[in-house]
């Protein structure tokens, strides 16, 4: 079973989308095969989880029916965990999250925190496996205009603390909580940044925390003119390879990426970095 207390790295969580219309790689991973044949590749590049999602969450989209969530995502999780992968289910809703587990899923990864589906934190409690929750304000379809606060840090602290409590008195064991600060999610570029910036402050919490900046949109803004469209999702590997350096350094759990490899030289790095004691990780 995978650890929950953060290592001398972090894990590397790869990402596999079964959604038509992702914003990182646009359904290339729609259809069942490709997913699970996406999903060894990762395997094989090094991750140590693999998170399936049948939902975009870009800003902006539109959910899926519950029916062609479970479509998309119970095949693929069934056939890698199979195969022996420790597997996360991306999912906002119990009954997927359920299905998900009884496929093989020992992870539950709720972009909501629970918040979203009245019956999720009950669901993981009794399914008694880690639950990621993430600081969230909304939907995708409007959660950008909740990016407002008085101190981004100060203010996802406390509301990620408010959800510990609540997921807490769920019933859900506070040894299976782990906190995502929710880059990307209802925050500006700034808001991100400044995350970024204090990310201890987030680890301080005590929680194992998970760190997704994997091709985000305020990546691909880096080195562009004011008013230029971003660089499209695929160029942003390097920018992200290198948050989760940083994310390396700050005593993150896991960091959750598209591009494993890219990833996995990057936290080679911050091994060496660390001197002789990291050479088992070289």
């Amino acid at each position: 079973m995978i650890p929950l207390v953060a290592g001398p790295r972090p894990l590397v969580m790869g990402v596999v989308n079964v959604t038509p219309d992702s914003f990182s790689d646009g359904g290339e991973w729609f259809e069942p095969e490709a997913a699970v044949a996406h999903g060894r590749e990762l395997l094989a590049a090094g991750a140590d989880l693999i998170d399936v999602g049948g939902e975009s969450t870009r800003p902006g989209a539109e959910r899926p029916s519950v029916e062609e969530e479970l479509r998309r995502v119970v095949p693929v999780v069934r056939a890698l965990a199979d195969e022996g992968a420790v597997i996360s289910i991306d999912t906002m809703r119990a009954s997927v999250a359920a299905a998900a587990v009884d496929a093989g899923a020992a992870i539950i990864n709720d972009v909501s925190a629970g918040l979203a589906d009245g019956e999720m934190a009950a669901l993981a409690a009794q399914a008694g496996i880690p639950f990621i929750a993430m600081h969230w304000r909304g939907h995708s379809t409007d959660m950008q205009s909740r990016a407002v606060y008085d101190d981004v840090v100060v203010d996802v602290c406390r509301e990620l603390q408010e959800r510990v409590e609540a997921l807490q008195d769920s019933g859900i064991d506070p040894v299976n909580i782990v906190l995502d600060p929710g880059f990307g999610f209802a925050k500006t570029a700034e808001h991100n940044w400044a995350l970024l910036r204090s990310l201890d402050e987030v680890v301080a919490l005590g929680h194992p925390v998970l760190v997704g900046t994997s091709r985000k949109t305020f990546l691909g803004r880096l080195g562009r003119p004011a008013g230029a469209d971003p660089k499209p999702p695929t160029e942003r590997d390097l920018s992200t390879a290198v948050t989760s350096f940083h994310a390396a350094r700050c005593g993150a759990w896991a960091v959750r990426v598209h591009d494993v490899a890219a990833t996995i030289e990057a936290l080679d790095v911050a091994d060496a970095l660390k001197g002789p004691d990291a050479e088992e990780h070289a």
